[in-house]
């Protein structure tokens, strides 16, 4: 009874706009929200209930995203419509009664993916307005090292196991799961390419506190064909942590939730890090009895 709901279609990406029914003083804020479920499960709809709660207790226009679901729409349509549904509704905030300078994009895991590489990709635009904040609840960030403490600590953590954490990249790749065990192990990535990115990837800049009971590995045979069967982990737009800093500088001020049992909680660790080395401001929310 608070809010206008509508469905509708921003440049042809699926949305639905919740709108304040209270008359506004001025322009509201306005929320992009990307919702989870790997890329391939998770609707507008299953994600009605935390999106009327933002509209309500924020008092601003949230647009629900959406994309279309993987593999039956292959990688990466998820993120370009993602980018398109973000410029389309910047582009017309103000149709909304939104201040264009005051739009966030907000999203839970796999949603948290594309609402990174969705500010990376416009932080350097100047033809729209800019992206005022971005908020990554729980967001999967990297695909080189499924051994980091989180991923030890909580690998047989119900709903979100390290395997099917795994197993679901797979299938939104639409890839053979036998190659489940090599990438588990590491086989996936070549030497030069753990040098290159073992400056931002690294179990070493997780603080003390998140590494009780942690083993270092040894390092596992490099496996060329299954590296070539998996080329697309090591994009930017599937693995926003491996962005370089030129891209990450201008990045807009960030929101981090971790929750402790998750075996994602490091990617958000890491790149909470990226983020201040490279000066952007970022505030952290720790979950510590929260699950994926």
């Amino acid at each position: 009874s608070q809010l206008f709901i509508k469905d509708l279609h921003f440049d042809g990406v699926p949305v639905r706009i919740y709108l304040p029914r209270e008359p506004s003083a001025g322009k509201r804020r306005g929320v992009i929200f990307f919702h989870g479920g790997c890329g391939i499960f998770g609707s507008i709809r299953s994600y009605e209930r935390i999106c009327r709660y933002i509209a309500r207790k924020s008092d601003s226009v949230v647009a629900s995203v959406g994309y279309h679901l993987a593999p039956e729409h292959k990688y990466p349509a998820q993120t370009l419509e993602c980018l398109t549904a973000t410029v389309h509704f910047l582009k017309t905030a103000e149709t909304y009664g939104v201040d264009p300078a005051r739009v966030i994009v907000c999203g839970d895991s796999v949603g948290g993916t594309y609402t990174a590489s969705v500010c990376q990709e416009l932080g350097r635009r100047t033809d729209i307005p800019k992206i005022c904040a971005q908020v990554l609840i729980y967001p999967f960030l990297q695909a080189l090292n499924f051994n980091l403490p989180s991923y030890q600590k909580n690998a047989a953590v119900a709903f979100l196991s390290r395997e099917r954490a795994v197993n679901f990249l797979l299938k939104y790749l639409d890839k053979d799961c036998s190659l489940k065990e090599p990438i588990l192990a590491g086989s996936h990535v070549p030497e030069s390419i753990n040098l290159k990115y073992r400056k931002w990837v690294n179990p070493d800049f997780i603080p003390d506190v998140f590494k009780l009971g942690y083993k270092s590995l040894l390092p596992t045979s490099f496996l060329p064909q299954v590296h070539e069967e998996v080329q697309e982990l090591f994009e930017p737009w599937f693995s926003p942590l491996l962005a370089e800093d030129a891209v990450v500088c201008p990045l807009p001020d960030t929101c981090i939730v971790t929750c402790e049992h998750d075996v994602l909680r490091d990617e958000g660790l890491l790149y909470k890090k990226r983020l201040e080395d490279n000066n952007v401001r970022v505030t952290w929310h720790h979950v510590e009895k929260g699950f994926h």
